[in-house]
């Protein structure tokens, strides 16, 4: 807002913007990654990410606000993209108090909602409307003022920031309709609807595939103006590892969306060791490498660990999506089967009971609470009282109902 009131947006602001954003989207990555513990390991089940319209709240400007840690680069370096990148950081800040509204309005029903309050959401929206428009009737006066700045080839370092800034936003774009399609459905047309996991699975995994794919080159293609034939040939290791991911994954897999995401992430994973290889020169004995990591700036370390870890975390997803779960409900003397095993709720006493399977796996049950000690997850959630358990012993509460993993 200062650069454009001031209408200096140039290659020192982006210099001085990029600092700051980067450590802001960092507080907010950290902050979706406790959130999906807080899914993980209070709320049970055995699931980091629902899809639910107040988690998309928090992906929605992540999305926008990693395009624009990107653009920050292209505005510092070559002078240009500015006027998009004020449109960039205009958006996410408008996303993050999108979200703020969402959450405390009680407009999207979730279970990470909180504070709900029709005032303080009118008041919020408010605040919201007046950011927007007051920085979107800026923008407008300022942008014919934003020229171009420098000229760039489409197959060089700014082509792969463009294209990965138009691939995230496109995930935004789908992220958003999918999060605010039902309730604008059920204000015009009065029906309940529920966008859920099919349709984002379906929509964003194509368009995060060639994200990740174009991620390996970026980093590799020099400023201004760059050669596919020598990134191809300094990417050799990266395409043969994706490659035996790729054919390792039709047997180890179920599903051809996973071993696409497996194969990519191992693309990303080679792909950026070997530019950090290529940039410390390992030649020439450890001393001289000791003094080149050392030289090395930090943006090439952050550019590295931040997408070696969007790699693993796709590695992650993609072995969650291969688990099964499944939620049983058995009384007190039952016996019933999942997997391979056969479990049978065991009265052992007023205040405990156990369902026991072979092989020394077992749930203990006690009164409110399930403790499930079968590997790999334990999981622990409360159930409502029951007045008598088949064994004719009275309790304020007992749990029935187990979740576990098989």
């Amino acid at each position: 807002m200062a650069a454009l009131i001031e209408g200096r947006v140039d290659a020192a602001w982006g210099r001085w913007v990029r600092p700051w954003t980067v450590a802001a989207w960092c507080f907010l990555t950290c902050g979706i990654a406790m959130g999906s513990w807080w899914s993980y390991y209070v709320l049970g089940w055995g699931g980091y990410w629902f899809w639910d319209p107040v988690e998309n709240a928090s992906l929605i400007p992540w999305l926008t606000g990693t395009a624009l840690v990107h653009s920050a680069i292209v505005v510092e370096k070559r002078d240009a993209l500015r006027i998009w990148t004020v449109l960039l950081a205009i958006a996410t800040f408008s996303f993050s108090l999108s979200g703020t509204f969402l959450v405390r309005s009680g407009i999207l029903n979730s279970v990470h909602a909180f504070a709900n309050d029709p005032a303080r959401g009118v008041f919020i929206l408010g605040l919201l409307g007046l950011v927007i428009g007051g920085s979107l009737l800026l923008f407008a006066w300022r942008a014919p003022g934003l020229t171009t700045g420098g000229i760039f080839a489409p197959v060089s370092r700014e082509g792969g920031l463009v294209l990965n800034n138009i691939l995230l936003c496109a995930i935004c774009a789908v992220v958003v309709t999918g999060t605010m399609y039902p309730p604008f459905m059920q204000i015009l047309t009065g029906r309940t609807l529920s966008v859920g996991k099919p349709f984002f699975d379906a929509t964003t995994i194509p368009l995060a595939l060639p994200l990740m794919g174009t991620m390996a080159f970026g980093t590799m293609l020099p400023w201004k103006r760059g050669n596919l034939r020598p990134v191809m040939h300094r990417l050799r290791l990266a395409g043969s590892m994706a490659l035996l991911a790729l054919m390792g994954g039709f047997f180890l897999l179920e599903g051809i969306l996973p071993v696409l995401c497996a194969a990519a992430a191992i693309w990303v994973i080679v792909a950026s060791l070997t530019d950090l290889a290529g940039r410390l020169g390992m030649k020439g004995g450890w001393r001289i490498t000791r003094q080149r990591i050392r030289g090395l700036p930090r943006s090439i370390w952050g550019s590295a660990i931040a997408h070696i870890g969007m790699a693993v975390t796709v590695l992650g997803i993609t072995g969650m999506s291969q688990a099964h779960h499944t939620i049983v409900e058995i009384g007190i003397g039952q016996t019933i089967r999942q997997g391979t095993l056969d479990w049978t709720a065991c009265c052992q006493g007023a205040e405990r009971a156990e369902l026991q399977g072979a092989r020394g796996r077992s749930v203990s049950i006690t009164p409110g609470s399930c403790y499930c000690r079968a590997p790999p997850v334990a999981t622990r959630f409360r159930q409502p009282a029951s007045d008598h358990d088949r064994c004719g012993h009275s309790h304020e509460s007992v749990a029935r109902s187990v979740c576990c993993p098989w």
